[in-house]
């Protein structure tokens, strides 16, 4: 019995030996970058109201809770996840409800759910939550994942809560949902001549979609057709975003002094627009860098799901690399004007607790993979 016991010890210890410190780098040069970019945005703000927390530092506080649960579900084998996927799921639906039935409505959406003081965005966590039931699902399906019912269960699967966070209104995180399915569906093998039909109607149901979009989600995407169209009202950040890109040059204007963040030209500078911040006071090189630095950080995802020993650890991986791409590939193109204004957070840069902690204790799932991936010897 002890010699077992024993066994098991040192068998935990090699696993910790393959924690993954690259990637952990690279989530903590991100989160810095977050950090100062929050100090340069709010520098000329005047001082903080008292008993308020600065955001750069509830940054630094929810990315040391956020680390710790990496830690936590690092240590956990990620099988189990195979095993909870069903109530997962139903938490997942659980979670965007009372998101929208108590979520503080903010600009006409359920944003938040206020508990104890503390805001929680539902829909980030939901994010993770959906790669694990999708994973699960994709997994289970083995030598049927080509067939068309395993795209019609896992696009089922999507839509209740893609439909969930549509009514909150939330269009941003239902892209992402069908970023996650598509990416997902199509590293799991599902036969891409059935995805190319599903895709192509519903390409031809867009006007159906359109219909159905909030006024100011529609003003949106006319700005993104024509930015000049209503410069002073639906495109100012747009046509405000663009023109800071473009004054940063080469090298930028410096760290807290750039003309647009200081000045205040640029709502949700810290949010959604946060990179305006980087190509305005960092320029082309910097953000040339930070882009570098989410390029690592991908490569590491991709790696540690291609040397997963099973496909459930190599569609959890290539999962959460598909949302943090998505995510970094359209909030810098509708900051450059390249896409639509969606309201998707620049991952580990955009303040939000929510979105922090719910991407790093995906990595820590992640980390499990990796942690898991040699098979274990007695």
């Amino acid at each position: 019995m002890g010699v077992a016991v024993s066994t098991i010890a040192v068998a935990r210890q090699a696993r910790w030996r393959d924690f993954d410190w690259q990637l952990t780098l690279y989530l903590a040069l991100l989160l810095g970058f977050g950090v100062v970019l929050g100090v340069s945005a709010a520098w000329n703000d005047g001082p903080v109201p008292a008993g308020t927390i600065p955001e750069p530092v509830k940054t630094v506080v929810w990315s040391v809770v956020g680390f710790t649960l990496m830690l936590v579900a690092a240590s956990v084998d990620y099988h189990w996840l195979r095993t909870f996927a069903v109530p997962i799921y139903v938490v997942t639906l659980g979670l965007l409800v009372m998101n929208l039935l108590f979520g503080s409505v903010v600009s006409g959406a359920h944003l938040s759910v206020s508990i104890g003081g503390l805001d929680f965005q539902f829909s980030e966590i939901s994010k993770v939550l959906m790669v694990v039931v999708l994973a699960a699902f994709l997994a289970s399906r083995g030598q049927r994942v080509g067939k068309l019912s395993t795209i019609l269960g896992a696009g089922l699967l999507t839509a209740l809560p893609t439909a969930l966070v549509l009514r909150q209104p939330d269009l941003g995180t239902a892209l992402v949902f069908i970023a996650i399915l598509g990416g997902m569906l199509f590293i799991s093998g599902a036969s891409i001549g059935w995805m190319a039909l599903l895709l192509g109607v519903a390409i031809a149901l867009t006007p159906v979609a359109l219909g159905v979009l909030a006024e100011y989600q529609r003003a949106r995407l006319l700005c993104f057709l024509d930015p000049g169209a209503d410069p002073q009202g639906a495109c100012y950040q747009l046509v405000q975003a663009m023109n800071a890109v473009g004054s940063g040059g080469w090298l930028g204007q410096g760290l807290t002094a750039g003309h647009a963040n200081q000045l205040g030209f640029l709502p949700v500078q810290t949010t959604d627009f946060v990179f305006t911040i980087v190509a305005e006071e960092l320029g082309l090189v910097g953000g040339i860098i930070l882009l570098a630095l989410f390029g690592l950080l991908l490569w590491r995802m991709v790696l540690i799901g291609w040397q997963a020993r099973d496909s459930l650890g190599r569609l959890v991986a290539m999962g959460l690399a598909t949302m943090i791409l998505f995510q970094v590939v359209v909030n810098v193109g509708m900051v450059i004007g390249l896409l639509p204004v969606t309201g998707i957070p620049l991952p580990l840069i955009t303040y939000g607790g929510s979105s922090t902690v719910s991407i790093l204790f995906g990595m820590g799932i992640l980390q499990s993979v990796r942690m898991h991936t040699r098979t274990e010897t007695f």
